[in-house]
């Protein structure tokens, strides 16, 4: 077993009997992390209005960092000055980077994609940037995140099966040539399954991601503009294509309905930007809705956001009192709302893990069922 397998196991701690739905633990070099496990999103070293210790307080174990953006600003050069990128941003437990391969995907219209990479123009002065697998390497090395993934392609929604079979293609080529290039014992490497909506083309990319043997596995392409209905087909047939033994990762999740959904399948690593987008929009994330706290119904009412929710938003402030920061556009109103809607994230995960630990995922969390999409009991 090489010294980065060793460094980076996965152990299953619990099962559900009803469906695939399993409690585990991921080692990093920064700690442990139990799983089901959402990481909150720190793009550019930080999650947007929320300082590290802030952070730690929503209970989050495992937080996303970018490769591309980080290259372009600071540079990744400085982040290695610094020691790296867990004290760079002041976080010191686990951290992931993705590759820059989501934005071959959302920055379409100003890169240019061939067998060797993918040439960007750089949206802040306009230089051209080329993002290869090795260099997509080198950069994640020298930012040290514990998890680093492999430089793929996500082709868009819709896309033809033509398309998407050249964009797995260049991906699985791309994973070798990543797995060739990465050398740091002390960071994992994911390798990434893709596939659009193509069943066949999903199965073969499991088959030829899990063959690798990588420290953990990842499913990319979704959450991309398909129906959520396509989106829990594709978890439904290549959750259990992924290896057993090692951590899966859905990327770009963080829905309770298709986090849910997913760990019914097998999954154990989510992450989406949405609990802080729709803080600074002035959205809570309460009881699996949505509440828009400009509305005029919460400007009387000085009951807490949700009671049961342990956060700073609701322990010490009133709806009243969100709704008016809010409306005055004060910055607090978007840090307290942030650190709700990542604190309500982290406690689903949580409460999926105990409900597969006391034998009731599938009653209380019922993913297969269409108008379950999971209990308010947690």
């Amino acid at each position: 077993m090489s010294a980065s397998l060793q460094a980076f196991q996965f152990a299953t701690t619990a099962r559900c009997s009803v469906s695939r739905a399993r409690c585990g633990l991921f080692h990093t070099p920064h700690g442990s992390v139990a799983t089901p496990c959402f990481m909150p999103v720190g793009t550019l070293a930080t999650v947007k209005g929320v300082t590290a210790d802030q952070l730690r307080g929503t209970g989050a174990s495992m937080v996303l960092a970018n490769t591309y953006h980080l290259h372009l600003q600071p540079g990744e050069a400085i982040v290695a000055e610094a020691g790296g990128l867990h004290r760079f941003m002041g976080w010191d437990g686990p951290l992931l980077t993705d590759s820059g391969g989501f934005q071959v995907f959302s920055l379409g219209d100003i890169n240019r994609i061939d067998d060797r990479g993918v040439t960007f123009r750089s949206p802040r002065d306009g230089r051209r940037i080329e993002l290869t697998p090795e260099r997509s390497m080198a950069i994640q090395m020298a930012l040290g995140a514990d998890v680093a993934m492999a430089f793929d392609q996500c082709p868009p929604y819709p896309a033809r099966e033509s398309e998407v079979a050249d964009a797995c293609r260049r991906t699985h080529a791309w994973l070798e040539r990543c797995i060739a290039s990465h050398s740091r014992a002390d960071q994992a490497l994911f390798g990434i399954v893709q596939g659009g909506c193509f069943p066949e083309l999903r199965a073969e990319s499991a088959r030829v991601v899990a063959s690798m043997d990588l420290p953990g596995i990842a499913v990319g392409g979704v959450s991309v503009g398909e129906p959520v209905e396509e989106m829990h087909r594709i978890v439904r047939q290549v959750g259990p294509l992924l290896p057993e033994h090692r951590p899966h990762y859905l990327m770009g999740v963080g829905s309770l309905r298709e986090m849910a959904v997913a760990v019914a399948q097998g999954f154990d690593l989510f992450d989406c930007v949405l609990p802080t987008r729709l803080g600074r929009h002035g959205t809570a994330l309460v009881g699996g809705e949505r509440w828009n706290l400009r509305n005029a119904r919460f400007r009387h009412d000085h009951a807490p956001l949700d009671a049961g929710c342990p956060c700073p938003a609701c322990r010490r402030h009133s709806r009243a009192y969100l709704h008016h920061l809010i409306r005055a556009q004060e910055l607090l109103g978007k840090t307290l709302l942030s650190l709700h809607n990542i604190t309500h994230l982290v406690r689903f995960s949580r409460a999926m893990a105990r409900a597969i630990r006391e034998g009731c995922f599938a009653e209380d969390f019922a993913p297969w069922e269409p108008r379950s999409p999971a209990a308010h009991t947690w």
